[in-house]
């Protein structure tokens, strides 16, 4: 089977173009689409549990990590820990992050509004059943391989 016909490469192909897309939008704002979609991910009013944040992005807790050091370096995001108990700790954006955090929505508000102005909307409604059976598909999978069921994929 030629590569162009796997559906994986479909699908990484069309979100490299579309991460691509958004780094230059990014750019010009000094930023990344990475932090843009982190920043996205974060309570606008009430910041997010540190521990919750890696799970809504689909990342590895060590990767995250790296991630908000970087953030709080740029001081687009601050730390606060309860006082109840010193273990919880809270992310919250600073003023410089609320700007790029709205940045990036914009970005995804205007790319949302450009394929749904080109692209019908049956055809977006199948593009969203089948990426959703696709993303169950490769859980149960995972799954199996964490539980140790290794077969053929």
């Amino acid at each position: 089977m030629r590569k162009e016909k796997t559906i994986d490469f479909q699908i990484k192909w069309a979100w490299h173009s579309i991460s691509r897309m958004y780094n230059a939008y990014a750019a010009r704002f000094d930023t990344t689409m990475a932090v843009g979609y982190v920043l996205l991910n974060i309570d606008i009013e009430n910041g997010t549990p540190a521990t919750k944040i890696a799970p809504l992005l689909g990342m590895e807790p060590r990767s995250l990590v790296r991630m908000l050091k970087n953030l709080e370096e740029r001081g687009l995001i601050k730390r606060e820990v309860s006082e109840q108990d010193k273990r919880f700790v809270r992310i919250v954006l600073t003023d410089l992050g609320k700007e790029k955090r709205e940045l990036a929505r914009e970005g995804v508000i205007s790319f949302n509004t450009m394929i749904r102005d080109k692209i019908p909307l049956d055809k977006l409604v199948v593009f969203f059943d089948v990426i959703k059976d696709i993303n169950k598909l490769v859980e149960e999978e995972n799954q199996k391989l964490k539980a140790g069921e290794i077969e053929e994929l």
